[in-house]
């Protein structure tokens, strides 16, 4: 803005000061060239006009009647005109000041002898008018001659040095007039370019801010003017592109969204077709290697055929286990399993999954202990919530080392209850921490293949969490691991 080298409000100030500049300068020469001209034009049609006046009333024999004589002396004395009248018998009838009586009787006698010339303005059979000197050299004159009816004279003047002081008067006038002009319209149009081109910079600064996005500015001059209409203009078209960008970004945010959910979709379709046929290739092998053996009578005692036979039955129960798994999580990451949640007994629903698993707690040779309170009530997906807690407990077995020792406990904070799994043994490496939660991630493969893991269960335990909006982790210590996760105890309204 500031760099601006062509400014309106300078533009502005200039032009209408130059048009001052110039009306003044053309009144002043009008004045100068013409005012003395005009006024002479004047002086003489109003001479004329008094002629008429006298002359009409000699005839109509109303000279002497009072409101003749004021119609008469109210336009000399307005015109600055002195006026003499004599009858046949040279006798004075009609006169304006007595001052002037002496030097205009003589005048009179000048043209009544012909010794007076002058320089002749107008001539008429009846009157002339000249512009001539006073004889006292006091100046030069306007001077008309001539005969009324009744055969009456007449002599009327008017001094040019009044014509003259009045021209060089406005002259003066005119200069003093034009100064002041110029600097009060100089104060004017600053202050009117100002009420305009603040606005115009205002509108030029709202125009630069939303071209850099910056829907924010407002146009707060107002006024009901044509800016002021712009203004509200520009405030629209500001509300309407922000909230059509708004739409534009939510609507890239979304196709973004879409884009990276599909690509996600595709991955894990990827990702899935990959695990579950390694997952599956194994104890399909198992299975297609013990049936041939079978089929072709590799073995011929019973010990050894129900060995085989076990061994199929063991490994197509995996299959069948992984599939069951598969489709749970399935339904939990695309939210095809709707949540039923109730207020229960958390502390019962856990003594039941122990039960359920004596028999694996017995065959690890782990002990379990179990500490909470005789009832905690929280708010959640029972069915859900009792996997999450099986799922812990099942890893904890069948990773339970050194001492063999298990630990369930459930705490109860305020809204919240925390329920943890321990079990001692070795912790899980750093680098895998972060990975535990993903499908089919083993950190210990040989030893999840022997128990018949296959890397689904924490992330059935993820997408269950999430499902529920809980948190959930795991926590690493010297001679264990202890895995969490965190119900409501207060209905969420």
């Amino acid at each position: 803005m500031k760099n601006m080298k062509k400014s309106i409000k300078k533009q502005m100030v200039a032009v209408f000061l130059g048009l001052i500049v110039f009306i003044l300068g053309l009144i002043f020469t009008v004045n100068n060239n013409f005012l003395e001209h005009y006024y002479r034009s004047r002086k003489t049609i109003e001479m004329q006009e008094i002629y008429r006046i006298i002359d009409q009333s000699l005839k109509n024999g109303t000279l002497n009647d009072e409101n003749v004589q004021a119609s008469v002396w109210r336009k000399i004395q307005r015109n600055n005109i002195f006026l003499l009248v004599m009858n046949e018998q040279n006798e004075v009838v009609l006169y304006t000041e007595q001052e002037q009586y002496g030097s205009m009787y003589v005048q009179l006698m000048g043209y009544i002898f012909g010794k007076n010339t002058g320089n002749p303005l107008v001539t008429t059979e009846r009157y002339n008018i000249y512009e001539a000197d006073r004889p006292d050299n006091s100046g030069g004159y306007l001077e008309m001659y001539g005969i009324l009816s009744d055969d009456y004279l007449f002599l009327m003047q008017t001094p040019l040095a009044s014509i003259q002081d009045s021209a060089r008067i406005a002259n003066r006038f005119m200069v003093y007039v034009g100064c002041t002009a110029l600097i009060l319209g100089a104060l004017f149009v600053w202050f009117f370019s100002k009420r305009i081109t603040d606005p115009i910079l205002e509108l030029a600064e709202l125009s630069q801010r939303m071209a850099n996005l910056d829907f924010d500015a407002r146009y707060t001059s107002g006024g009901g003017d044509e800016i002021g209409i712009l203004g509200e203009n520009f405030n629209s078209m500001s509300k309407k592109l922000e909230e059509t960008i708004s739409e534009l970004k939510t609507a890239n945010n979304k196709l973004q969204k879409d884009i990276e959910q599909k690509e996600k979709i595709e991955n894990m379709r990827n990702e899935f077709l990959g695990n579950v046929s390694h997952e599956l290739k194994t104890p399909i092998a198992l299975i297609q290697g013990y049936a041939e053996g079978l089929k072709e009578g590799v073995i011929d005692d019973p010990e050894s055929r129900e060995f085989y036979c076990d061994v199929i039955m063991d490994e197509a129960d995996k299959m069948n286990q992984m599939v069951k798994n598969l489709l749970v999580l399935n339904q939990l990451e695309f939210g095809a399993d709707e949540l039923d949640v109730q207020r229960f007994d958390v502390v019962r629903l856990i003594r039941g999954v122990l039960a359920s698993c004596e028999i694996l707690i017995q065959q690890a040779g782990a002990s379990v202990d179990f500490i909470a309170d005789e009832e905690v009530c929280v708010w959640a997906d029972e069915f859900k919530t009792e996997q999450v807690i099986r799922n812990y407990l099942t890893n904890a077995i069948h990773h339970v080392d050194f001492e063999k020792r298990i630990e369930i406990r459930v705490i109860h904070k305020g809204d919240t209850v925390r329920i943890t799994v321990f079990n001692s043994g070795k912790p899980i490496p750093d680098e895998d921490i972060g990975k535990l939660w993903d499908k089919f991630y083993k950190v210990d493969k040989a030893h999840t293949r022997e128990y018949g893991g296959n890397g689904i269960g924490l992330s059935i335990v993820k997408a269950i969490m999430e499902s529920l909006h809980q948190d959930y982790g795991v926590n690493n210590f010297d001679n264990g691991v202890e895995f969490w996760f965190e119900l409501d105890a207060k209905c969420l309204k």
